[in-house]
């Protein structure tokens, strides 16, 4: 039977493997984009990357808008050089998109703006994207990402025409796909040739999970964005976690950027601060112990439960759902996703098996979440 030492010492030691993994490809070997665990001075600011093949210059950490309210915070991200902004049509019911789009008037010549459709059908797709740019009041994207695609099927020729048409109208720069499953999509996203941007979660708690596709699209001069880089460091009881958390992403130089939602002012100070500062052995020990402490709750996307239900719940997703809630703190949103599901699906009740057919290789307690999150949302 496994100990609990011998457990840390395996949870340090896979926080290094994805760095050692990719610190002898090309983009790890510039200078801008060195791969490192290693002590070396501190920046003087933030720090700045290209973007894959498209030629936009970044900051390392990027601003994800999605949670965001206070408009004074993306003005003051502006002031201390982040450079990249991303929204999307669906986040705060629409709202999201008018509140950055206010905060950004004045200094659209100064960053780089993605925003996301969610949209199923080319016809809903135009007109998200046409809402979008008013809303942000903008003629242009840098970026626009086909959301949320987590399967071929929801890569379909139709959509991926709309995208294309909006580069040639001169309505977005880019064409970008998000996506949770990137192993999933990896070869439809090279055969279509089209998409340039890929954003994907990534962070400690994953690891080298989703390192096939991300060798993949590294190699087509796809560039990589990551997001929810802090979430599973966020409410783990470390302080410093989240901290730590962000410098671990921003020494994989695959990634052009992270972007860690900011709600106020002490967030924004801290992700700056990641960009000047190294990952070093005490960051490495801290994550390590937070691994162990978010192992029963955390889903790491390796999506080796997908399917074994019976049932028909959709095991990851519906923990990933419950990870708004618990390690967000963002209870609508997790709601909104849920119920977004199936009623069939939705009127699954875990607690009526006897017990749950589903083993986690990570070791986290599928029913018990399943069951908070069928309890929570309903």
């Amino acid at each position: 039977m496994e100990t609990d030492s011998s457990r840390r010492k395996f949870l340090v030691a896979g926080l290094s493997l994805p760095i050692a993994a990719v610190a002898n490809t090309p983009a790890a070997q510039a200078p801008a984009a060195r791969v490192s665990g290693a002590a070396s001075p501190a920046a003087a600011g933030p720090r700045y990357r290209t973007l894959g093949k498209t030629g936009l210059k970044v900051s390392t950490v990027g601003y994800g808008c999605m949670i965001t309210s206070d408009s004074s915070v993306i003005h003051r991200a502006v002031d201390l050089g982040i450079t990249y902004f991303d929204t999307a049509r669906g986040y705060q019911k629409g709202n999201n998109e008018r509140m950055v789009g206010a905060a950004l008037k004045g200094s659209r010549d100064k960053i780089v703006l993605s925003s996301k459709s969610e949209a199923k059908t080319a016809p809903d797709a135009i007109a998200e994207l046409d809402t979008s740019l008013k809303e942000l009041g903008t003629d242009y994207l840098d970026i626009w990402y086909m959301h949320s695609r987590d399967t071929v099927a929801n890569i379909p020729d139709e959509l991926v025409t709309v995208w294309e048409n909006a580069k040639q109208q001169g309505k977005i720069r880019h064409i970008g796909i998000s996506t949770h499953k990137p192993n999933d999509i990896v070869d439809r996203v090279l055969a279509v040739g089209k998409f340039e941007v890929l954003l994907s979660t990534y962070s400690f708690a994953i690891g080298a999970a989703n390192d096939p596709a991300y060798q993949k699209l590294t190699d087509a001069g796809i560039g990589l964005v990551a997001m929810k880089v802090m979430a599973p460091a966020a409410r783990a009881r470390k302080p410093d976690g989240p901290l730590a958390a962000l410098k671990w992403v921003l020494r994989d130089a695959r990634f052009t950027a992270a972007i860690p939602s900011m709600t106020d002012m002490d967030q924004l100070e801290m992700n700056v601060r990641a960009m000047t500062e190294p990952f070093n052995e005490a960051d490495q020990k801290l994550l390590a112990r937070v691994n162990e402490d978010i192992r029963p709750n955390y889903c790491r996307m390796c999506q080796q439960c997908s399917g074994q239900c019976p049932k028909g719940v959709p095991v990851p997703e519906t923990i990933r759902y419950l990870a708004y809630a618990d390690f967000y703190g963002q209870f609508a949103l997790g709601r909104e996703h849920f119920l977004a599901l199936p009623a069939e699906t939705r009127a699954v009740r875990c607690r009526d098996c006897a017990s749950c057919q589903v083993r986690c290789p990570n070791g986290v307690h599928v029913a018990e979440r399943l069951m908070r999150a069928q309890e929570l949302f309903t």
